[in-house]
């Protein structure tokens, strides 16, 4: 194997390796995300849940009674549905999949469940766009049925 090939090799590899690391630092950092909305949701601090959701009128969320556009909407949304600590349950996430589609980009599909022993538990499935804003990943489209 000549200088040059080996050097190739060698700069192709650190290449691949360095973008692995960086994906597994993104994929880590939105399930840290993720990790803290259900703290936030089991505590009832509705506020700490959204900081995982992009502060922006353009945000989306997509449920069964349609679409709320922007960041306070979003919020309303969560704080008239759950509004105690019966209808909130205990929220749990199942990652399906991550998929880093881009530097800043990445598409999460999962599950939810919430456990609510007095008002009867809820599940279904999520699709969330996530973008990296300001060095933070951030979800920007929510699809929730």
């Amino acid at each position: 194997m000549t200088k040059s090939v080996l050097l190739a090799f060698i700069l192709l590899t650190s290449r691949v390796v360095w973008a692995q690391n960086a994906e597994n630092k993104d994929v880590a950092a939105i399930r840290r995300v993720m990790d803290e909305q259900i703290q936030a949701w089991d505590k009832g601090d509705m506020r700490a849940f959204m900081e995982g959701y992009w502060r922006s009128d353009s945000l989306r969320f997509i449920g069964s009674k349609g679409i709320v556009y922007g960041w306070q909407p979003t919020l309303e949304r969560y704080q008239k549905n759950y509004p105690d600590a019966a209808s909130r349950g205990t929220l749990r996430f199942d990652i399906l999949r991550v998929e880093l589609i881009g530097k800043d980009a990445a598409f999460v599909i999962g599950r939810f469940h919430l456990a609510r022993p007095q008002v009867g538990d809820a599940s279904g499935h999520f699709t969330l766009l996530w973008r990296k804003i300001s060095g933070k990943w951030r979800i920007v489209v929510d699809h929730t049925s």
